[in-house]
């Protein structure tokens, strides 16, 4: 089972599209807007549409489904299916054009650093550099916009970590898939069903206690920025980690935004370079019609921030 069994018998109007295997995002903006994103490129869906009725009744079945709730008091749905793949909605009156209904497939397709090679998104010199840093224990950030292959490339470079080596995946959502012979998974929990949120932060805490060799995390987001800088001023080399960003040195001054949430006063200029002597490459996935391409950025202070690709 994928998961899409549980959405579908609400969305029967669009399932063409969420069974499609070539388009990786759908798009509802209202009932009679459909977007789709294949193979890279976004294009409009004419002649289908779905009633606005239909629409709200399919977005709280599906949050009913899922263990949550879209309502009046709460009008925004950040859910996902079993696999991975993520189901978003807002619904009036926040939604002031309707309905507003995203599907994000997971992509389930392992791709190889070969087949990256192939397919012409990392010339083969900066695959094996690629490679050598994992394998030399270096920090290495995964930096790009929506889309661009993130989670996809960090895969990639986590299956360079040795076999020998413990470990520790934190996560949001559950997305990387590696295979390690002494692999642990932990995953964060929003507040729910009077159970209390379970945090990044709490988790990297956690993860001390629990031998790591290896840390990757994710995505980062907010305050887990410091405790993340923490690991890797006391000796955890060879993390792994991604954030959202359109450009190297976007990525380092977002690094430096989400420390600066975790409430600990220190000087921003302090913090910038603290951040670029614990980061030793950062990876820029830029997006591309139908492509992603990645760039490799040393990490120097800001100032002085170059770009060899």
């Amino acid at each position: 089972m994928n998961g899409f069994e549980l959405i579908l018998p609400f969305l029967r109007p669009i399932e063409p599209l969420i069974l499609d295997a070539d388009i990786s995002e759908i798009m509802v903006n209202g009932h009679d807007q459909i977007f789709i994103e294949r193979h890279g490129y976004l294009e409009p869906v004419p002649g289908l549409s779905l009633t606005e009725k239909s629409l709200m009744i399919a977005v709280k079945n599906i949050a009913r489904r899922l263990g949550d709730d879209i309502s009046e008091a709460k009008p925004i749905l950040d859910s996902r299916l079993p696999d991975g793949s993520r189901v978003a909605a807002v619904i009036p009156p926040c939604s002031v054009n309707g309905v507003t209904l995203t599907i994000r497939k997971f992509n389930a397709r392992h791709f190889t650093i070969d087949a990256f090679v192939r397919i012409g998104t990392l010339p083969q010199p900066l695959a094996s550099e690629l490679e050598n840093q994992v394998i030399q224990h270096r920090n290495i950030l995964i930096s790009g916009g929506t889309g661009t292959g993130k989670t996809t490339l960090l895969n990639i470079l986590a299956g360079f970590i040795p076999n020998d080596q413990r470990v520790v995946i934190i996560e949001d959502t559950s997305e990387i898939q590696i295979h390690k012979s002494d692999l642990v998974r932990f995953e964060a929990r929003r507040e729910q069903n009077g159970l209390p949120a379970v945090t990044i932060r709490d988790l990297l805490k956690a993860t001390l206690r629990h031998r790591p060799d290896r840390i990757i995390l994710g995505e980062i987001r907010g305050g887990e920025a410091f405790d993340l800088l923490q690991l890797l001023n006391t000796g955890h080399s060879g993390t792994l980690s991604t954030v959202h960003a359109t450009s190297a040195q976007q990525g380092l001054s977002r690094f430096t935004s989400c420390f600066l949430q975790s409430g600990v006063e220190l000087p921003y200029h302090a913090t910038k370079s603290n951040i670029a002597d614990s980061l030793n490459v950062i990876v820029q996935l830029e997006r591309r019609p139908g492509q992603r391409s990645p760039k490799r950025t040393p990490c120097r202070p800001f100032a002085r921030l170059r770009a060899d690709s």
